[in-house]
C-alpha cells in the first residue's frame, strides 16, 4: 500500500515536523497518546450527565467505549492480514522519525490510533451531539499527529478514522435497543450499585 504518493506525502510531512519547534514535536508526540486519555475522560462525562436523562441517553453513553474497543479490534484483526511494515523502517530517504520507530511485526495498516480515535469521535457524538465540535476535530488532530511523528503512513490514518468509525457507527446503531431495554430494567432494580450506574432518569 505504500505507493509513490503517500511516500512522497510522508515525506513532506516529516520534512515539516523537522522544522517545527521542539516544544511543539514533544506536544505532537505527547498528543498521539494524550487525547486517548482525554477520550476517556469524556467517556465518563457523557456517561455521568446522560444519568439523569432518558434510557436511550444513558445507553448510547454506555455504548459508547464498547464501540470504541469494537473499532479497535476491527483494526487490529485488519493489521495483523495486511502485515504493512511502517514508514520509519521503510521510507529510507526520509528523515529519522520523532518517535520510537515500533519493532517489526508491530504493522502499520491501518492506525490503531486513528480507529481508536475516529470510533470515539463517533460514538461520543451520537451519545453527546453538542460535544461533536470537539472530538472530531480531536480525532482528526490525533490521526495526523501519528504521520507527524513518523510512525504511519497518511492511507493508513485515513483508514483508521473511517473503520473506526464505521465500526463504531454500525455497533451502536446494533445495540442501542438492547442496551435500553438492559439499562431501563437496571433502572428498576433495587440494589443501589445497579441504580447508580445506570441513573434515576428524569424525574
Amino acid at each position: 500500500m505504500d505507493s509513490s504518493l503517500t511516500r512522497d506525502l510522508y515525506r513532506d510531512i516529516t520534512d515539516f515536523a523537522h522544522t517545527t519547534p521542539s516544544w511543539f514535536q514533544h506536544l505532537a508526540e505527547l498528543w498521539t497518546e494524550a487525547g486517548l486519555l482525554l477520550f476517556g475522560v469524556l467517556y465518563v462525562v457523557a456517561w455521568w450527565r446522560a444519568r439523569t436523562g432518558s434510557t436511550r441517553s444513558i445507553a448510547l453513553a454506555v455504548l459508547a467505549p464498547l464501540a470504541t474497543a469494537a473499532g479497535y479490534v476491527v483494526s487490529e484483526s485488519l493489521k495483523s492480514v495486511v502485515d504493512e511494515e511502517r514508514p520509519c523502517r521503510t521510507v529510507t530517504e526520509a528523515v529519522a522519525s520523532l518517535a520510537t520507530c515500533p519493532p517489526h511485526g508491530d504493522w502499520s495498516f491501518p492506525s490503531n490510533h486513528s480507529a481508536i480515535a475516529g470510533a470515539a469521535a463517533v460514538a461520543l457524538a451520537v451519545a453527546w451531539p453538542r460535544i461533536g465540535w470537539l472530538t472530531l476535530p480531536m480525532a482528526v488532530l490525533m490521526a495526523f499527529s501519528r504521520v507527524f511523528v513518523g510512525v504511519h503512513y497518511p492511507h493508513d490514518v485515513m483508514a483508521g478514522l473511517v473503520l473506526g468509525a464505521l465500526v463504531a457507527a454500525g455497533c451502536v446503531l446494533a445495540l442501542r435497543r438492547p442496551a435500553e431495554a438492559v439499562l431501563g430494567t437496571m433502572r428498576t432494580s433495587r440494589t443501589g450499585v445497579v441504580v447508580w450506574f445506570a441513573g434515576p432518569g428524569r424525574v
